[in-house]
């Protein structure tokens, strides 16, 4: 089942619906159970950091859970326990009837087996100051000087929840566990840097039942059906035929990478359509590649179509995407064809009546040029920004056809059952997990892939001859195999 991801409005609204529930209980000992497994060094004791709000009633819960087990505490709280909300007030009082003690700053000396930080939930929407400040940078410096987990609860402290947006300072936890659902602050922009490994804590509720889902996690269990071993009668025109329109002069680079990324993923042909007038006779990396001129490669029998790299700024450009807007293949859009559709309104009607798909690729710039706003705007809150377009996109459907909540990710299974002969299988998902791969194997957390490299391409960088070069390639492609096929990695980086 997919991970439903919620925002901080409709949190407050499961929380409201379940105002009876011990929700602080609940939290104070999924937070409990999970530190138990993170404190491995019982000779040091959790540093516990307790906010002025629920948050910090959630610290009180764990830190009274964690004292009837045995583990030495230090709690730092400086606010006025009669000042908390009434749940984090209750949960504070039965912190200290059990026996515990807080105290005003944390200490100097000392060193930790946890760091719980306790602070700030979803609710923060402006940067910590003062003495909070202070502690996250501290509980950050320590945590690396220890060399022991950070835990946060619900959200890392200075994290936007919502939009992923980190205020400084912000805590960099290396486990969150986060409640009642998934935040897709958590996911997106600053948040994977600040959160580490993430959990879901239900607290016995079921979410979905009270209030819709605002988003669901795309993870590799969503393509499950695409990603089939190929049939052992089959051939290169069983894999479908791919072009990249592009490769304007200077950038003929941009669509050879593109089109050398088609092949290694499975598809079976790949044309490409070149928009340089003196264009090279072949790729001499890749000469499984075959070369058209811009028109003509429009006119080859394709199963799905890819505009944008290195397409540049022509009219002859906008002409070519124009027909390719107007033609019945799967589409998708990269590079040059948005910044096209962007300052092309005639682009952007033909895009918005098309009944076939199209998947839109941009990076935030070019998200900024197609909303006519800032990058900043865009990068601030990435997930509004892609609602927005969508939005704008609507009025060409009917009332009751608007591609939004999961009708968007049927669209995109729509486009991949279309795509299914190009041996497809979930390739932005496979993409996440590149890099992680390439780290387990060589222990390198600095290893990059460049543009047109996958793990399996590395072996040059060895130092082995030819014929080991093969052999460990091939046991790269298992390896990598084997990797994707862990569940561990296909739930994605969430736990529930």
């Amino acid at each position: 089942m997919a991970t439903r991801l919620y925002r901080s409005t409709s949190l407050r609204m499961i929380e409201a619906l379940n105002a009876g529930a011990p929700l602080m209980h609940r939290a104070g000992a999924a937070a409990a159970d999970w530190a138990t497994q993170l404190a491995t060094q019982r000779e040091c004791p959790v540093l516990i950091l307790a906010g002025p709000g629920n948050n910090g009633g959630d610290a009180f819960e764990a830190a009274r859970l964690l004292r009837e087990r045995f583990f030495a505490t230090c709690v730092v709280f400086a606010g006025d326990p009669l000042a908390l909300p009434p749940d984090a007030a209750a949960a504070c009082k039965r912190f200290s009837d059990a026996g515990g003690t807080t105290i005003g700053a944390i200490p100097d000396s000392g060193r930790w087996s946890l760091i719980i930080d306790g602070l700030f939930g979803i609710g923060l929407a402006r940067a910590p100051g003062g003495q909070f400040a202070e502690w996250i940078a501290t509980a950050n410096a320590l945590a690396v000087r220890d060399a022991c987990p950070l835990l946060a609860l619900d959200c890392p402290s200075g994290l936007d929840a919502d939009t992923g947006r980190a205020f400084s300072p912000c805590i960099r936890a290396s486990h969150t566990i986060t409640f009642i659902g998934a935040k897709p602050g958590l996911l997106t922009a600053d948040g994977p840097d600040h959160c580490g490994e993430v959990r879901v804590a239900e607290l016995d509720l079921s979410p979905s039942t009270d209030v819709p889902a605002d988003g669901h996690l795309v993870s590799a269990a969503d393509f499950a059906t695409h990603a089939r071993p190929r049939p052992l009668n089959s051939h290169k025109g069983s894999f479908g035929s791919a072009g990249i329109l592009g490769g304007a002069p200077s950038m003929v680079g941009a669509a050879f990478l593109a089109g050398r990324a088609a092949l290694k993923l499975g598809a079976g042909r790949v044309y490409i359509g070149l928009l340089d007038p003196q264009p090279p006779a072949c790729d001499l990396l890749q000469p499984e590649l075959m070369l058209r001129r811009s028109q003509a490669l429009l006119q080859a029998d394709l199963t799905a179509l890819a505009c944008g790299p290195g397409l540049g700024g022509s009219l002859e450009a906008s002409e070519l995407l124009e027909t390719a807007i107007a033609s019945e293949l799967p589409l998708l859009l990269d590079a040059d064809a948005l910044n096209l559709v962007a300052s092309e309104g005639n682009l952007q009607v033909a895009l918005a009546s098309r009944s076939n798909p199209a998947i839109l690729t941009p990076h935030p710039a070019e998200a900024a040029r197609l909303l006519e706003s800032g990058t900043a705007d865009v990068q601030g809150d990435r997930i509004a920004a892609a609602l927005e377009w969508s939005v704008n996109q609507a009025a060409s459907y009917p009332p009751d056809e608007l591609p939004f909540g999961d009708a968007r990710l049927e669209m995109l299974k729509g486009l991949l059952d279309r795509l299914h002969a190009l041996d497809f299988h979930g390739t932005v998902r496979l993409e996440s997990h590149v890099g992680d791969f390439c780290m387990r194997r060589t222990g390198d957390a600095g290893w990059k892939l460049a543009a047109d490299e996958l793990p399996i391409t590395r072996c040059d960088r060895l130092g082995l001859s030819a014929s080991e070069a093969r052999a460990e390639s091939g046991r790269q492609s298992v390896a990598f195999a084997n990797y994707l096929a862990d569940p561990a990695v296909n739930g994605g980086p969430i736990r529930i």
